[in-house]
């Protein structure tokens, strides 16, 4: 890095925040996509830790006169190796950014700096009468810029959306320098294109994210976790757009296989409770009351009966759920060394059992297995492509081609949650037509001329 860009760094965020030395820089340079998959991070870039957006605004416009490229950077719990950097340049870390956090319990609304973690709001929601925060994408960990920017998803999908449907308002920094409010906390707002929504999912490429207004919602006083086996994953797959149809709302609906979840407890030094069966669907329930609970506790297990359900277990207790949750929310790190790839496919909701029968069918053509998980509720199914004697397996691209193609088959996407990034970019055009992908380079060169922002990622405008 030119010795002469780190002094004009060192001058606009202090010379403690700007770190070019190799040796204190080895976590900023890579996320948590599997080790295979992960592109060589470039050393020669330089950390720069901003406190507030104006000086992101003023390292921006540095940026965009030199030429050099930004990678802005969040809590570095992403799957698909956006804040990889893959060519020199200036890492934009938003640690400091993380101390605002203020509830607005009239309009609904909090208002945070992108550098909050998602346990730093959770822990601050504590206090208010009863308000939370629905999106879990699994790590607390994660910022909310970062959220934001990934557009993040989680078990509660099914009831609550995606990040997307909960973000109000966002302050965000331009690739040319300017600082930029679009929207607010309004609930309605249809002036003009939809800014704020392009910026959510767009992965560090048009802006970064600095503050943003998030909706907040009122908890239900009684929750429950069903836990509901099953002998075959296609009797499984069929009960869920039964249950949808019925006119319930879980919270999350979450599609397991027995080998696979008892894995994942086992890493955790847990018990899976349900012992019948080989597949899973745990299902979280919340209503206003006790009645209500149990009322869609049963109708759901008299949809389960329909299809050849062989056991159903309920847990009430907190400890209980928790437990359960957790077991759920580390199988990907249960299977992380062992796994070559974690897609996260996703196709429409009524097509879950048709893809899953394809899923099987796949593995059996190449003689392997596909364990699987997922938000089944919202049609994003999680399966791992596992080494063979610790190597990658010769049919490796293969695999994962044809399964791209089936959820394509469906009107499926390569990615639900984890995004694009530098891992699916090449599989875009599965999904898009050239003149979309053409659409997209348009919007990124508008918003960044010079394409000084992540470049490399979802889209390249060279």
């Amino acid at each position: 890095m030119d010795i002469s860009i780190i002094d004009k760094l060192k001058g606009i965020c202090g010379e403690d925040w700007v770190i070019s030395d190799l040796s204190m820089i080895g976590g900023y340079l890579y996320d948590e996509t599997e080790i295979n998959l992960k592109p060589e991070a470039c050393k020669d870039v330089v950390v720069v830790k901003p406190a507030d957006a104006r000086e992101i605004s003023e390292v921006v416009k540095l940026a965009n006169k030199e030429k050099t490229p930004i990678i802005p950077r969040g809590g570095g719990t992403g799957l698909n190796g956006a804040v990889i950097p893959d060519r020199p340049g200036i890492i934009l870390s938003m640690e400091r950014l993380s101390n605002n956090i203020e509830v607005d319990e009239k309009n609904l609304m909090v208002s945070v700096d992108s550098g909050v973690t998602l346990a730093q709001l959770n822990d601050e929601l504590k206090n208010t009468k009863g308000l939370f925060f629905p999106i879990h994408p699994g790590d607390e960990g994660a910022q909310i810029g970062g959220m934001v920017a990934e557009n993040a998803g989680g078990v509660s999908a099914v009831k609550h959306g995606i990040m997307r449907n909960h973000v109000k308002g966002l302050e965000v920094v331009l690739p040319t320098g300017e600082i930029v409010n679009l929207g607010g906390k309004l609930i309605k707002n249809n002036a003009g294109f939809d800014l704020l929504h392009m910026m959510i999912g767009s992965e560090g490429t048009l802006g970064i994210i600095t503050r943003a207004n998030l909706k907040l919602y009122p908890k239900e006083e009684y929750t429950g976790t069903l836990i509901v086996s099953f002998d075959k994953r296609e009797d499984a797959s069929d009960v869920v757009p039964k249950i949808l149809q019925s006119g319930l709302n879980p919270l999350a609906i979450e599609f397991v296989e027995r080998s696979v979840i008892e894995k994942a407890a086992e890493h955790m030094g847990l018990v899976w409770p349900a012992k019948e069966g080989s597949v899973d669907l745990m299902i979280i329930l919340e209503e206003a009351t006790e009645d209500d609970l149990f009322s869609s506790s049963e109708k759901i297990i008299e949809i389960a009966e329909e299809h050849n359900v062989v056991d159903s277990i309920i847990a009430e207790t907190e400890k209980d759920q928790r437990n359960i949750l957790v077991i759920r929310s580390n199988v990907y790190t249960a299977y992380k060394e062992d796994a070559v790839d974690a897609m996260d496919i996703s196709v429409p909701p009524g097509n879950v059992p048709d893809f899953v029968r394809d899923l099987s069918d796949i593995a059996d053509r190449y003689n392997t297995v596909l364990p699987s998980v997922g938000h089944i509720g919202d049609g994003n199914i999680h399966n791992f492509v596992l080494r063979e004697n610790g190597e990658i397996p010769s049919w490796f691209e293969d695999i994962r081609l044809d399964i791209y193609k089936s959820a394509m088959k469906y009107g499926g996407s390569i990615t639900a949650e984890h995004g694009t990034g530098r891992t699916r970019k090449k599989y875009m055009h599965l999904q898009y037509s050239q003149r979309e992908l053409d659409i997209m380079k348009g919007i990124k060169k508008a918003y960044d001329p010079n394409g000084i922002l992540n470049p490399g990622n979802v889209v390249d405008i060279d």
